[in-house]
């Protein structure tokens, strides 16, 4: 595995990094890793509000999904 070094890092950086670990009850090493791991990650795969419906709602045609999509658009524009 790799190893980076960091130089001149704000203390006030460090500090909320230090923060950060405690709470999340690691080390500040394992801290760093973990958000440079996870924002250099490929992005989620974004799924569809219809996809979620269907994957509920098993028995439902892709026709009943699309109009349920449909009508709750409708009302969160109104």
């Amino acid at each position: 595995m790799g190893q980076i070094l960091i130089r001149n890092l704000d203390d006030a950086v460090l500090a909320k990094i230090k923060s950060r670990a405690k709470a999340n009850r690691r080390s500040a090493e394992a801290e760093v890793r973990n958000i440079l791991s996870t924002t250099v990650a490929p992005p989620a795969k974004q799924r569809t509000l219809a996809s979620l419906i269907g994957a509920s709602h098993p028995g439902r045609t892709q026709a009943e999904i699309n109009d349920y999509v449909k009508s709750l658009r409708e009302e969160w524009n109104s």
